[in-house]
């Protein structure tokens, strides 16, 4: 059956309620993430592509977290509480009471299983349709089931039974082939076989899979889809899994955008969120991390070693050990190396970021510069702009944070202090050195620093005995100079100020 042509499902069930105690973690299974999606979150999105009438999320362990999260990511999604974990069956029981009558087709899915695809679950429902089956259950063959509930078929390919490894005869647990858990059920028979299953089995728990023993004894067909990749069936219920199950859906999405036409030097040192966009002729170093919604335009080059969240790059920019985030990188920018974008961060056509940078929500115009070692925060810079080598933006006054606007053409010297708010004017220049506490005019160079003075013969008074003493008394001898104070008697006639008694600290202070 074609994708168009597949039944609109009148729910999806999704079970979420398990505690995940092999997680050892105070956050509830479900809300551990792979891809830069939570696990249930990843349930949801494969089940939203089958549009159903009603989506329930069944919660119990950490549910108000689990709530609080989907009412943030997926607030059409309804939940339903499972106050009792009392087996698979009570659990749709629970999402069930929660929906009016149902006529059609009910899916039933699990909150940990991150890498099933929309696509099977359409495949799915399609089955049971075409089929007419009371249940489909899709199942995986696997080299070692060991933990799974088994599937016995009848000679005809249909399900007589699936058993739980714990309760399964030892010829049966030689079966490969596996329960995923995960069905589509006409919701007659669903709700037929929830009233009649007991707990007459090892563990006490309501099972969900007894629903397809029971209809099979009405006489009604069930039926199985098998799936050659085993992954989608997979669940998490321990860090490893965790980390398995990430590592191959990395794998897939970082293949996915390579066929696209991205090209990806080192795919194992390469990790793309689910989220991510590239756009062909994107070029991914080595040690590049892309996560949340980060969108890359053809021809930008990012890497090596640049963790980008929530960023944007554009056309042909160049990025170099950067760590971007929420920042938006024009096209043909570059940025780095060991660059620091924070939120708020919007660089022009053109715009140059360099090494040690740091910028907070600061608006960098077109072709404009910030080399190095620099602290950009809360800023406005227009196009043309060149800031020079350690210049700080001083935003922050102890209480509130100010403004700091740097006009088109502007040059600010290296070694600037711009304390906000203040205003450069365009064309205007700041001297290096300077700390501006108001504002530059167009076309004005600001000058604010202190009168040099040189103390003649300070090291060899204060620090005789000292190398440096040596070397300053030998560097006169080669000039053919005299003493220290000769030296400073000497350098009164050329106006300098001058130590005379005066005795000075290495910082050029006067001693007390």
């Amino acid at each position: 059956m074609s994708q168009d042509r597949t039944p609109r499902p009148a729910a999806v069930v999704v079970l979420a309620a398990g505690e995940g105690t092999r997680m050892r973690s105070a956050t509830p299974k479900v809300l551990h993430a792979v891809g830069g999606r939570t696990l249930v979150s990843h349930a949801v999105a494969a089940a939203e592509q089958l549009h159903p009438e009603h989506l329930v999320v069944v919660v119990g362990h950490g549910r108000d977290a689990v709530q609080a999260h989907l009412a943030a990511s997926a607030p059409s999604v309804q939940t339903a509480v499972q106050d009792e974990q009392r087996g698979t069956g009570h659990a749709v029981q629970c999402a069930l009471a929660e929906l009016p009558e149902l006529t059609g087709t009910v899916v039933v899915t699990y909150g940990d299983v991150p890498l099933l695809t929309g696509e099977t679950l359409r495949a799915l429902v399609a089955a049971r349709a075409d089929e007419g089956n009371a249940v489909t259950v899709l199942t995986a063959s696997l080299a070692d089931p060991g933990g799974y509930g088994r599937v016995l078929r009848d000679a005809d390919g249909s399900v007589v039974a699936i058993v739980e490894e714990k309760d399964a005869t030892a010829e049966q647990r030689a079966v490969r082939e596996i329960n995923s858990g995960i069905y589509a059920f006409d919701i007659a028979a669903l709700r037929d076989g929830l009233a009649r299953i007991t707990t007459d089995n090892s563990q006490g728990e309501l099972y969900l899979t007894d629903v397809l023993g029971l209809a099979r004894s009405d006489g009604k067909r069930v039926g199985a889809l098998a799936l050659d990749d085993r992954w989608q069936t997979e669940g998490v219920n321990d860090r490893v899994q965790l980390a398995a199950l990430h590592r191959e859906l990395n794998r897939r999405t970082v293949e996915h955008w390579m066929r696209a036409g991205v090209t990806v030097i080192d795919p194992a040192t390469t990790w793309v969120d689910v989220d991510v966009t590239l756009e062909p002729d994107v070029l991914l170093e080595p040690n590049v991390l892309l996560r949340g919604a980060t969108r890359v335009a053809g021809g930008a080059q990012v890497g090596p070693n640049c963790t980008l969240v929530d960023t944007s790059v554009g056309a042909g920019a160049v990025l170099t050990n950067t760590t971007s985030l929420g920042a938006d990188v024009g096209p043909e920018a570059t940025v780095g190396p060991y660059t620091y974008l924070r939120p708020g961060t919007r660089l022009g056509r053109g715009a140059k970021v360099g090494g040690f940078v740091e910028m907070k929500a600061a608006v960098v115009g077109d072709g404009s510069k910030v080399p190095h070692l620099s602290y950009v925060g809360d800023a406005e810079i227009g196009a043309g702009v060149n800031i020079g080598a350690a210049t700080v933006f001083v935003n922050y006054d102890g209480v509130e944070k100010h403004r700091i606007v740097v006009g088109d053409h502007a040059r600010v010297g290296s070694d600037t202090m711009l304390i906000a708010p203040v205003t450069i004017g365009d064309g205007a220049y700041t001297a290096a050195g300077s700390v501006i506490t108001q504002d530059v005019p167009p076309g004005a160079m600001a000058v604010a620093r202190g009168k040099q003075r040189n103390v003649e013969g300070w090291v060899e008074r204060r620090r005789a005995g000292s190398p440096a003493a040596a070397a300053a008394a030998a560097a006169r001898s080669r000039d053919g100079g005299g003493g220290p104070e000769a030296a400073s008697g000497a350098a009164g006639g050329a106006g300098t100020d001058q130590a005379d008694d005066t005795a000075y600290d290495d910082q050029g202070r006067p001693d007390r």
